[in-house]
């Protein structure tokens, strides 16, 4: 494109046309709204698809959790949910693909013959460390209240009217109502093909392997969840008087009891790191996402992973000199699956300045801060007159509202991303 070639940085040379301020890390928001504007309808369009197949797959998955073959729906039920979760993994990676043209790192991997690659190939080479770290920070957790929400509302006078009758209505137990046979059943059948395809994903072969192994990975969890449920459900009293949970309850509380501070000290870390994983780990878990889709920074694709055990893929990888894509073939549920990419992204942006990522972090919270003001805004203009208009109001204002969060987020990420990478080729720290 003409308009990503004059804003390019191909070389050091051609690099250091460009005024400086427009790489220096206190110009990110500036950047991002750049980026927005110039990508809005595509933006625009992928949100909006996201949202409606999303939204789709969730209120067909809310109608077949109820009636007759109960068990036989649930299979399907779950097997819609993890369509759902793969849908929020399409959406992400096709917005932050569509405007990797209006970025200066773009330009310059051209010039210099690097970067040309499809959507599905990001998507493929993004799948599986996405879905890992949707699961750990429990971003699925909202996909689950959404499946509630709908199934409640629904039929909101099912629980009442069943519980007066003496029968489980079963509304918003659909994702967690599967008998513990069957759901070790299908973990197998979710295992086979996660493993079957993940092999695949490793060796090269397949354009959707990696999308199918992540697939089998994320079914694999949520059948898991369900078999797991079955089993401390008919068991929470027994696991609650086991020597091990008897012995930690026990230990907490002599150190409560002997260690000075100890109750203060823990009850102001528990009262913090909420805010600490919602305004440093949430926006540094999209960066982490940007990254790989944008396949990192130039030839430091690897770094992302090191430490974990997609390193040990990646060396496959490197010799068929296709490692990017297939790095991404394993990954670690325990510490270094949750906190090393993390960790590395950082490393990796900090080295584009320091500044860069405490300023995206703050545009970052800002932004979701920003979006309950807009939305409570909205819903009191709209019901200024009529104070019962906001039930026919509050579903498009949410919308509005989650578009211009999402859109202008995907952009910030963007935008950090490429003067990161920008920084680093011109040696800027």
């Amino acid at each position: 494109m003409s308009g990503t070639s004059a804003i390019a940085a191909p070389s050091q040379a051609a690099g250091a046309e460009k005024p400086t301020w427009m790489l220096s890390p206190y110009a990110l928001p500036l950047h991002a709204f750049r980026i927005a504007a110039k990508c809005a309808l595509p933006l625009i369009i992928w949100f909006s698809l996201g949202r409606l197949v999303r939204w789709g797959l969730l209120l067909l998955a809310a109608t077949l959790s109820h009636g007759s073959w109960y068990q036989a729906r649930l299979v399907v039920v779950m097997f819609l949910f993890t369509l759902v979760v793969m849908t929020s993994l399409a959406t992400t990676a096709g917005m932050l693909y569509v405007i990797r043209d209006a970025l200066m790192e773009t330009g310059a991997r051209r010039e210099a013959g690097e970067g040309r690659e499809s959507l599905l190939g990001a998507l493929n080479r993004t799948a599986l460390v996405f879905a890992g770290i949707y699961l750990t920070w429990g971003f699925v957790t909202q996909d689950v209240r959404d499946f509630m929400e709908i199934d409640l509302r629904r039929q909101p006078d099912r629980i009442l009217v069943d519980a007066f009758a003496g029968e489980d209505s079963g509304v918003m137990a659909g994702l967690i109502g599967l008998d513990a046979k069957v759901s070790l059943v299908t973990m197998v059948v979710a295992y086979v093909i996660k493993t079957f395809f993940g092999r695949r994903h490793e060796a090269g072969a397949g354009r959707f392997s990696g999308i199918l192994a992540t697939f089998g990975e994320l079914a694999f969890v949520f059948y898991g969840i369900n078999a797991l449920h079955a089993a401390v459900g008919a068991r929470s009293d027994w696991l609650g008087g086991r020597a091990v949970v008897t012995a930690w309850h026990d230990w907490t509380d002599q150190a409560k009891a002997s260690v000075p501070g100890w109750e203060q000290v823990t009850g102001f870390i528990g009262a913090v790191w909420p805010y600490v994983i919602d305004a440093l780990v949430v926006p540094l878990a999209w960066l982490t996402v940007g990254i790989l889709v944008y396949g990192a920074y130039a030839e430091d694709t690897r770094t992302t992973i090191r430490g974990t055990r997609l390193e040990r893929a990646a060396e496959h990888v490197e010799r068929a000199h296709n490692w990017t894509r297939l790095a991404l073939i394993r990954l670690s549920a325990g510490w270094t699956g949750r906190w090393i990419p993390l960790l590395n992204s950082l490393r990796l942006t900090i080295r584009g300045g320091a500044p860069l990522f405490g300023l995206f972090a703050l545009c970052y919270v800002g932004l979701r801060v920003g979006g309950d003001y807009l939305g409570r805004a909205g819903r009191y203009l709209a019901a200024f007159d009529e104070p019962y208009i906001w039930f026919m109001t509050y579903v498009p204002v949410a919308i509005v509202v989650d578009l211009l969060v999402t859109t202008l987020s995907m952009c910030l990420i963007a935008a950090t991303f490429d003067l990161a990478a920008s920084r680093r080729r011109r040696g800027l720290q």
